[in-house]
């Protein structure tokens, strides 16, 4: 073990300061500061205010990762940072650091695609990828399903959202029933007590000349929205319990059967989930089964594992470190548009 890379991974693409520390596949370290309080007046990540909350917390965050693996800054091989996609102004700050300690301590740097560490995380706790895998990532910011030949240079998009990201719509379905941002633990917590087929809400993007992969949840925000402003206007109660198990079903129906489609077609016989969506008790159940029915093994990372952190960054690091792939430049740039084919940002 001892010879395997020791990593430090920063995860600041949204509100969460992340720093990870990986010796190859093994985790010593996951440490989080999180605005999510900060935000939760707003109904939403207000960027300027994570862009500062990422400024307070990173060096105490790097401290605190540091004491959790018991190593140095001077013991880390390399330095590994999301610089894409993400808010602009939150990148910026990660790569800022990544910059500083690289430079400082005369290591390599590594720029990385947030979306491919969302993928790489899962070796941490069942080992290897296998190659190829398909990927369904679903986040505040993210649905996407990617075909994983390579987790550290072939990444391929099958499809992804064409408007709100799952993670969004549990965010404004939770505003519109009145629960707590974010949204999506909340409404995963009523849901259970709720009846799923209670209201039968639409399937984006379902239908047979609809793009295979691809993902659309605005419709269904409306719908539900709509449905909730009828049972108001006629003075009904709203059944909150039943409106969030409804809804809850159509996006996780959508997304398993998409995922497990993607994997028939292309011959892949492993399913791996990432993403701070992927935390939702209902789709975890929900590709259990119809993977089981389909011969596909499938892969998703403890929940804390889904969510944004450090530890998904520095494990592609480490993957990339192990295979020898180039660093990125010290001028690397924080690109909020990074696409998900440049897993690495390359050496200039």
């Amino acid at each position: 073990m001892a010879d395997e890379p020791l990593v430090l991974g920063i995860e600041t693409s949204c509100d969460e300061t992340g720093v990870g520390i990986v010796r190859g596949t093994t985790l010593l370290a996951d440490a989080v500061a999180s605005s999510v309080d900060e935000h939760a007046r707003f109904g939403g990540v207000v960027p300027e205010v994570a862009s500062r909350a990422h400024l307070e917390a990173m060096i105490p965050t790097v401290r605190r990762a540091l004491d959790q693996a018991g190593v140095t800054l001077r013991d880390v091989d390399a330095i590994a940072v999301t610089a894409g996609p993400g808010l602009a102004g939150t990148l910026l700050v990660g790569v800022a650091a990544a910059k500083a300690y690289a430079m400082a301590l005369d290591k390599p740097l590594y720029g990385v695609n947030h979306l491919a560490a969302h993928v790489a995380v899962d070796q941490l706790e069942h080992g290897p990828l296998p190659e190829p895998c398909v990927a369904l990532l679903v986040s505040g910011g993210h649905s996407s399903l990617l075909l994983v030949p390579d987790v550290t240079g072939d990444v391929r998009e099958l499809g992804s959202t064409i408007d709100d990201a799952a993670g969004e719509a549990f965010d404004k379905i939770a505003r519109v029933l009145g629960l707590p941002f974010p949204g999506g633990p909340h409404i995963d917590r009523v849901a259970r007590e709720g009846d799923p087929s209670a209201i039968d809400f639409p399937r984006g993007l379902t239908g047979p000349r609809d793009p295979a992969y691809d993902f659309s949840f605005s419709g269904l925000k409306t719908a539900v929205a709509r449905w909730v402003e009828a049972r108001e206007r006629a003075g009904e109660p709203v059944p909150v319990a039943d409106v969030a198990a409804s809804f809850q079903e159509a996006v996780v129906d959508v997304l398993t059967a998409k995922a497990v489609r993607a994997c028939q077609e292309h011959g892949v016989a492993h399913l791996l989930i990432g993403g701070g969506v992927a935390a939702n008790s209902r789709l975890r159940a929900l590709a259990e089964e119809r993977c089981a029915r389909a011969g596909i093994r499938l892969r998703v990372p403890r929940p804390k594992l889904c969510t944004d952190n450090g530890a998904m960054v520095a494990a592609l690091g480490a993957e990339l470190v192990a295979r020898n792939v180039t660093p990125s430049e010290l001028d690397l740039p924080a690109d909020s548009s990074l696409p998900v084919t440049e897993v690495v940002v390359a050496a200039s």
